[in-house]
């Protein structure tokens, strides 16, 4: 299935207002995440760090604090009061950020770098733990007031991609694998579904009613897929993005990039994907329209988010690793952009009276 999209330069985002964050990671930027509470980005990166920058309205941004793993850092994750930030990284720790003390801890450990982190809530308490996704196939539930993993899911294969939304947390794995589980009941698999996409699964992001999830793999394709089977045979689809197909040759040879990042916009629902062709388009899905695309930043884009009001998109500039670390030159751009969000970038279309 294709989105419909109106032709034109119209359909093209404008960057010329965007503004790059301030001090930047030194290495590929792996994870951003704004907190739900205030204009703060956390960054995490290959160069062992996480930044909190502060952002203003009008883009400009400060660096607020920087903490420490012992290898790359691959995910970033706030809690929902945004007092904390979790990360996870190759050196298999999962580490806390309190902003109020301005200090970090290990929390959590594996057999194998942590891939996904995430902050969830399994009761009717608000009490949040942190639920960590790795390579060495499993997920671990941890309280923070004890030392020890609460629960231990093992999993079908490596962790690539997780979130989670209301009682969902989806899980991705190697082998097109999505584990799906309602927190309500945290120590077991609910469900586990094969991605509707043929390849390697690169991202997932969960609705905002906690129904399902829009996944994103390395052969340019998204798809949106529901828990429940009848919700998936009436409105599940994939479709085909971050492609490009050369124009006026005889044979064209069609170029197909990664989709490296999946976003919802947290007042419309529409969401964002970006990938390894250095482009990122917002999409809406109930009219199955692509409302804006950008023109390519001229370097792979490697992570993105939204911040908590929708008026702001940040998008990481950056290598991803998708051809190896041969191609990870020093003079590869290393940035991440604000993007000030317009209306009718993201919000849905009227839809035609039939």
């Amino acid at each position: 299935m294709s989105f419909g999209s109106a032709s034109g330069s119209s359909t093209l985002a404008d960057l010329s207002g965007d503004r790059e964050l301030t001090s930047p990671p030194e290495d590929s930027i792996s994870s951003v995440s704004f907190s739900p509470q205030a204009d703060l980005l956390a960054v995490g990166s290959w160069d062992k760090k996480v930044r909190i920058y502060e952002v203003a309205a009008n883009g400009d941004s400060v660096g607020k604090a920087m903490y420490e793993h012992q290898g790359p850092v691959l995910n970033v994750h706030w809690s929902n009061d945004g007092t904390k930030v979790v990360s996870g990284g190759s050196d298999k720790a999962g580490r806390i950020y309190d902003l109020q003390s301005g200090q970090s801890s290990q929390i959590a450990v594996h057999d194998a770098s942590i891939r996904c982190v995430r902050f969830v809530t399994t009761d009717n308490s608000g009490q949040q733990m942190v639920a960590t996704g790795s390579w060495d196939k499993t997920l671990k539930y941890w309280d923070l007031r004890t030392p020890n993993p609460v629960a231990t899911v093992q999993l079908p294969e490596r962790v690539y991609a997780m979130d989670v939304s209301q009682k969902l947390l989806a899980v991705a794995t190697a082998e097109r694998h999505i584990c799906v589980f309602d927190l309500s009941n945290p120590g077991q698999i609910f469900k586990t579904i094969p991605s509707q996409l043929k390849l390697q699964t690169r991202t997932i992001a969960c609705y905002q009613a906690g129904n399902g999830f829009a996944v994103g793999s390395i052969e340019g394709r998204c798809a949106f897929q529901y828990v429940d089977e009848k919700d998936q045979q009436t409105a599940g689809f994939s479709f085909k993005c971050h492609r490009d197909t050369p124009t006026n040759i005889t044979r064209p040879e069609i170029k197909v990039y990664s989709v490296n990042a999946i976003s919802l916009h947290p007042i419309y629902g529409t969401f964002s994907t970006a990938g390894s062709d250095g482009s990122f388009h917002f999409w809406d899905r109930d009219s199955k329209h692509r409302l804006k695309g950008s023109p390519s930043v001229g370097a792979s884009i490697s992570a993105t988010g939204f911040n908590r009001s929708g008026t702001i998109f940040a998008y990481a500039v950056s290598y991803d690793w998708s051809k190896g670390h041969q191609f990870n030159t020093p003079d590869y751009p290393n940035v991440v952009k604000l993007h000030p969000l317009k209306e009718d970038e993201v919000k849905p279309r009227a839809m035609k009276k039939r």
